[in-house]
């Protein structure tokens, strides 16, 4: 499995395709595993880098406080590392935090930004649903990486989805189990997204950008994607009326979309 150093971690990554770069930021407690999907059809057209954040998956956990900012300059640490002088950044859920953060503060490496499920951060944007924060207020450390997945899985499908796809549900399930996030980390991570704060700087960003949000988000609520696409100059919104958190409902009509803006 490939690793390589970035400031005081170990970073897993892979590399899928040929082409120009696209370098993809997973979510809060997500890894390359969760996306299948998305890295076979992204791949064929594009050189793809995946990694796993700091703390999750298979990269190191660290003792350093963890920060958007910080995350942000991992990924500039692996693209230097991968030589890898500029690239389209995706982002998805705390991923799109970090593209931003990547964005602002290095504009040369980004060639367009994609804006998954995610937001600006702050008193600008809007707080999850009660029914999305009901689900975070127990005491993690008592649950199993399982019930933390199933948690996960409720978020990124909707409920019809979930219940007319138990095959396709199993199988995510498998996939965020193959290396699950540990509680300190998942912590770690909240605590990052709980002082992330980029909409007084939005204006700053020049590069072409697509944000995409599906309609039935309970955990960063689809508010959030106007928000972010007014605050962005000539930002594209595009909302997917099926979809929730993750975007996997529609997720042919996303990649068709994606593909179509980085073209």
């Amino acid at each position: 499995m490939p690793k390589v150093k970035v400031n005081d971690i170990q970073i897993y990554y892979e590399v899928h395709g040929e082409g120009f770069p696209l370098v993809i930021i997973m979510g809060w407690s997500e890894n390359v595993d969760w996306y299948p999907r998305l890295i076979q059809e992204l791949s064929k057209k594009y050189k793809l880098v995946i990694f796993d954040n700091r703390g999750a998956g298979r990269t190191d956990v660290s003792d350093m406080k963890y920060t958007i900012k910080l995350f942000a300059d991992d990924t500039v640490g692996l693209m230097d590392a991968l030589g890898i002088s500029r690239a389209n950044i995706l982002g998805r859920s705390m991923g799109g935090m970090i593209a931003q953060e990547l964005v602002l503060n290095y504009p040369e490496k980004v060639e367009k930004l994609v804006l998954c499920s995610t937001f600006c951060g702050g008193t600008k944007s809007v707080p999850p649903s009660q029914k999305a924060l009901d689900m975070f207020i127990v005491d993690e450390s008592a649950l199993s990486p399982e019930q933390i997945a199933r948690m996960a899985i409720s978020i990124l499908f909707t409920e019809d989805f979930i219940k007319n796809n138990p095959d396709l549900v199993e199988f995510s399930l498998q996939q965020i189990l193959k290396a699950p996030i540990s509680i300190k980390a998942l912590v770690r991570q909240a605590e990052a997204v709980m002082e992330f704060d980029t909409y007084e700087r939005l204006a700053q960003i020049k590069v072409p950008t697509i944000v995409l949000h599906g309609k039935r988000d309970i955990l960063i609520p689809p508010e959030n994607g106007s928000i972010l696409a007014k605050a962005i100059p000539n930002a594209k919104l595009v909302y997917f009326e099926n979809s929730a958190h993750g975007l996997i409902e529609e997720i042919e009509k996303v990649i068709s979309v994606v593909l179509d803006f980085l073209a």
